[in-house]
């Protein structure tokens, strides 16, 4: 009876992944059915956090990575003069707390944008049974160095001279991230309050709210609240790249 429990866990496991919008990403399809059962144990599931509510605060200590599985987290950090920073924002497929693998505590805090579900992958079991199974430490490599990437495009996106360079950027790397969810590449519903956008590209609120209205009368996006609509992205792409529109 156990043995039969045991493979119908590992079974809801993997059809529940199969149709999880996490699904290139997610580190259970990165290994065979035969070595899914280790992972059944490990990766705990669906855990629910309120819209507002931490996943985790800067310095606690370091336990697990988390997988967006519905929702959007934002990531941040507090200045030494007390200000929140913000660092990241997290989609479903997103994986948070890569970058405290190698601290005590994490680097960051992550609160829910929205409620949101996440998959918590505790780090030391994750850790040994990456070890035993090369395909997910390989997953597990590629996972870490997209990580390394997200914090150089951030370095990159916030050394842009202009608001307007800054906006465009941020919304073509939506853009390809929606896409990565077999959503609409030019169809955004963001999860972020345009405080929240502010912050993160260091740009006032009236700086975001003006860059909008003025793509939005050049016929680059059409724009209602958090639903932004693409409908020129080689002319966004211009402006990213430091070209006139």
């Amino acid at each position: 009876m156990g043995e039969r429990i045991s493979t119908l866990r590992a079974s809801a496991l993997k059809s529940g992944c199969q149709h999880c919008s996490l699904s290139n990403l997610c580190l259970p399809l990165a290994v065979s059915d035969t070595e899914i059962e280790r992972l059944e144990d490990i990766v705990q599931q669906g855990r629910a956090i309120d819209r507002g509510k931490h996943v985790f605060r800067q310095r606690d200590p370091f336990r697990s990575c988390f997988a967006v599985r519905s929702g959007a987290v934002k990531t941040y950090i507090i200045s030494g003069s007390g200000e929140e920073q913000i660092t990241g924002f997290y989609l479903p497929g997103e994986i948070i707390g890569l970058d405290s693998m190698t601290e005590d505590g994490y680097s960051c805090s992550a609160k829910a944008l929205e409620r949101s579900s996440l998959c918590e992958i505790p780090f030391d079991k994750m850790e040994e049974l990456a070890a035993r199974i090369p395909s997910l430490q390989h997953h597990f490599f590629q996972l870490m160095s997209r990580e390394i990437k997200n914090g150089q495009n951030l370095s990159l996106l916030l050394s842009k001279n202009s608001a307007e360079e800054r906006i465009a950027s941020l919304l073509l790397s939506l853009s390809s991230r929606f896409s990565r969810r077999r959503l609409s590449a030019t169809q955004l519903s963001l999860p972020m309050p345009r405080h929240d956008i502010a912050n993160y590209l260091g740009l006032a609120v009236e700086t975001v709210s003006r860059v909008m209205t003025r793509f939005h009368r050049q016929g680059l996006i059409e724009s209602h609240g958090r639903e932004v609509s693409l409908l020129d992205i080689a002319g966004i792409q211009a402006i990213a790249h430091g070209g006139a529109q």
